[in-house]
C-alpha cells in the first residue's frame, strides 16, 4: 500500500533546470575563486583566512593512494561556486524562485515539512533557497540556520567549532578543499536540556553540469539536549564528472543525544567524497543512519570519537552499487575513555557489476577499560559480475574490553528463487522480495518517508539488471 502512495520515478531524480546563475566562478580552483566566495558571502576576516589556509593545505596534500580510483575526477574542470539567485534563504516558501521551488516540490520538501518536521532547509547549488524553524523551537533557544547566515549572526560560536577539533582543515585533501570552498549548509545549536522531539531536515540539490557542492553541516547538542536531523541529497545526470565534498561535524556534549540520518543519491557521474565526524562527551550518544546509492564513486566513513566516560555510538549503514558504481563506505570509531560502547551494523548490495567495500576502523586506546564494541558486516551479491570486500582495521590496546566482529558475504540462493517463483512471482519480483528482506533491519530505522524512498531507489537500480 505504501508503495502506491509514494512513488519515485526517474524524472524526479533526473529533472534539471536551465542554468541562470547570477554569479558563477570560473572553472578550476585558484586563490581568486576562494576570495570571490568569501567576498560574495560578506564573510568575516577570520573565515577568509581559514579558507586561504585550507586552500594552501589542499594544494600541498596528495590524493588518497588507497581505495577506489579517482583518475576520472579532474579537479581542474569543476565549477566550485554557483550562486543561482540574488535573494536566497527565503523564510516563506512562496518567496523561493519558481523553477527552484518546482524542483524541491517534486522532491516533496514542503509537504514533508508541514507533516513531520520541526524545521526544514533547502540548499540549491551553492546557496540556501529556503530555511525555516517552527516558532515553538525558536522560543526555546534552538538555532537552525543556513551556514551562511549563522556565520554572520553567531560568528563567535561558529568560529569556536567550525573545522577546529572535529574535522580540522588539514585532515585530508578533500577536507582541505572543503574548508577552502565550502558554501551554505546547516548550523544547529540546541541549548542545555532542550529536547527537540521531532526532526529537523535539510535537502541538498546539485543542478549544474560539472559542478561541485560543498555544504557544511555543524551540529552542537549542548549538555542534556536531544536532536534528530535528516539530510537528503540528489542531482541530475549529465555524463560528465562532478564532485560532492561536503562535511558534517557533530558535537555531542555531556548527557546529550544526537541522531544524524542521511540518504545520499547523487547521480552516477558524481564523485561523492564526504567527511562526517562526531565528538561525544561523557554519557553522550551519537546515532548514525547512513544510506548510499547513486554516485560513480563514494568514499565515506562517518567517524565517532568517544571522548568521555560512558559515551556511546550506534552506526547503521547500507550501500548499494549497480553498474559503473564503486561504493567504498564504512565506519570509524575511537574509544578514548572508560566504559564507552559502540555498535556497527553495515549492509551492502552489489548488482550488475557494481563494487561495494566495507572499510572500517575500530580503535581502543590504553586506559579505555570496559569498552565494548560489536561490528557486523553483511554483503549481498546479486550476480557473478559484481564484487564486495570487507576491510576492517582493529587496534586494541586495553585488555579489559569486549569486542565482537562478524562479516558475511553471500549470493541469493537458487532454492530461495525457486521457492518464490513457484509461488507465482517473476524472477525480478522474487529478487526484489529477497533484497527487501535483506535491507529491512536498516530501512526500518530510517524515518518513514525516507525508508519508502530508499526502497524505491533500490527497485529503480534493479530494473533491467535482473535476468
Amino acid at each position: 500500500m505504501a508503495k502506491e502512495q509514494f512513488v519515485i520515478n526517474r524524472e524526479i531524480l533526473d529533472h534539471k533546470n536551465p542554468e541562470r546563475a547570477v554569479l558563477k566562478a570560473p572553472i578550476g580552483l585558484t586563490e581568486e575563486t576562494v576570495r570571490l566566495i568569501s567576498k560574495d558571502k560578506n564573510e568575516p576576516e577570520w573565515l577568509l583566512q581559514k579558507r586561504l589556509q585550507s586552500f594552501k593545505f589542499f594544494k600541498e596534500m596528495p590524493l588518497p593512494n588507497w581505495g577506489p580510483s579517482l583518475n576520472k575526477l579532474n579537479l581542474d574542470k569543476i565549477v566550485y561556486y554557483i550562486k543561482p539567485d540574488e535573494r536566497g534563504g527565503a523564510r516563506n516558501w512562496d518567496d523561493v524562485p519558481e523553477d527552484i521551488k518546482t524542483t524541491f516540490e517534486k522532491l516533496g520538501i514542503p509537504e514533508v515539512e508541514r507533516k513531520a518536521l520541526a524545521g526544514a532547509g533547502a540548499i540549491y547549488e551553492s546557496q540556501a533557497a529556503y530555511h525555516n524553524l517552527k516558532q515553538e523551537w525558536e522560543k526555546k533557544g534552538v538555532i537552525f540556520e543556513d551556514m551562511d547566515e549563522a556565520v554572520k549572526k553567531y560568528s563567535e560560536l561558529v568560529k569556536k567549532y567550525f573545522m577546529t577539533t572535529c574535522v580540522p582543515i588539514n585532515d585530508h585533501k578533500f577536507a582541505a578543499l572543503h574548508g577552502a570552498v565550502f558554501s551554505s549548509g546547516t548550523f544547529i545549536y540546541v541549548p542545555k536540556n532542550v529536547k527537540v522531539t521531532i526532526p529537523l531536515q535539510a535537502y541538498f540539490r546539485k543542478n549544474a553540469i560539472r559542478s561541485g557542492q560543498f555544504e557544511h553541516t555543524l551540529i552542537i547538542a549542548d549538555e542534556g539536549s536531544e536532536v534528530s536531523y535528516i539530510e537528503g541529497c540528489s542531482s541530475p545526470q549529465y555524463n560528465e564528472s562532478s564532485l560532492h565534498a561536503g562535511c558534517v561535524e557533530i558535537y555531542v556534549k555531556k548527557n546529550a543525544r544526537a541522531r544524524y540520518s542521511s540518504i545520499e543519491n547523487w547521480s552516477k557521474d558524481t564523485f561523492n567524497l564526504n567527511t562526517k565526524r562526531a565528538i561525544v562527551e561523557e554519557n553522550g550518544v551519537i546515532e548514525w543512519i547512513n544510506a548510499n546509492t547513486g554516485s560513480a564513486c563514494t568514499m565515506l566513513y562517518p567517524s565517532s570519537i568517544l571522548k568521555g566516560k560512558n559515551a556511546k555510538s550506534d552506526f547503521i549503514g547500507i550501500a548499494v552499487a549497480a553498474k559503473d558504481q564503486n561504493q567504498d563506505t564504512g565506519h570509524k570509531v575511537y574509544h578514548l575513555a572508560e566504559n564507552t560502547s559502540s555498535t556497527v551494523q553495515s549492509k551492502s548490495i552489489s548488482m550488475d557489476g557494481g563494487i561495494t567495500t566495507y572499510r572500517g576502523i575500530l580503535k581502543i586506546i590504553k586506559g579505555a577499560k570496559n569498552s565494548k564494541s560489536s561490528v557486523k558486516c553483511d554483503a549481498l551479491i546479486l550476480d557473478d559480475r559484481s564484487k564486495s570486500d570487507t576491510i576492517p582495521f582493529i587496534e586494541i590496546n586495553e585488555e579489559k574490553v569486549d569486542i565482537a566482529h562478524e562479516a558475511t558475504a553471500g549470493k541469493i540462493g537458487a532454492e530461495q528463487m525457486f521457492y518464490l517463483m513457484s509461488r507465482g512471482l517473476s524472477e525480478e519480483e522474487a529478487m526484489k522480495m529477497v533484497v527487501s528482506g535483506f535491507i529491512e533491519p536498516i530501512s526500518k530505522n530510517l524515518p518513514g518517508e525516507y525508508a519508502i524512498e530508499f526502497n524505491r531507489l533500490i527497485e529503480l537500480e534493479m530494473e533491467g539488471s535482473v535476468g
